[in-house]
């Protein structure tokens, strides 16, 4: 059993190689920490992951999106049904978010990291083109 703690580990004290290091993070603290807006939204609408880029590119606490619905957020959501397959078959595209004072941000959705059929749940991210497309349109 070794000395080494897990820090250590980070730190690269101990005898844990770089990609060793990035085997073992949790994806989660990794999709937080990304600096772009990442949203998972399971078949059924749910909310499943908002990191804090993407509260802050609607306007909320980064807990409160995870109490939204799908339809809360995006503006036209799908009449019925599960928005997954909808994501899944536009792809990139431009979507309208509800910013929290009521606002709307445009912004573009990418492709979902999770390509299999069979996956239960999409992972996207965006870019905000608010302010972009609002001079565009001056």
């Amino acid at each position: 059993m070794s000395d080494e703690t897990p820090s250590d580990r980070r730190r690269g004290d101990g005898q844990w190689s770089p990609i060793d290091t990035l085997q073992q993070l949790p994806a989660l603290v990794v999709l937080e920490r990304f600096p772009v807006p990442v949203l998972a939204i399971s078949d059924d609408g749910t909310i499943l992951f908002a990191n804090s880029a993407f509260a802050d590119m609607l306007g909320h606490p980064a807990q409160h999106v995870l109490t939204l619905a799908y339809s809360e957020i995006f503006q036209i959501a799908p009449d019925r049904g599960s928005p997954v397959p909808s994501i899944r078959a536009r792809g990139e595209h431009l979507v309208e978010l509800r910013h929290a004072d009521g606002s709307t941000v445009r912004a573009q959705v990418s492709h979902s990291a999770l390509r299999r059929d069979d996956d239960r749940l999409v992972l996207v991210v965006f870019h905000d083109l608010t302010e972009r497309l609002w001079l565009e349109e001056i």
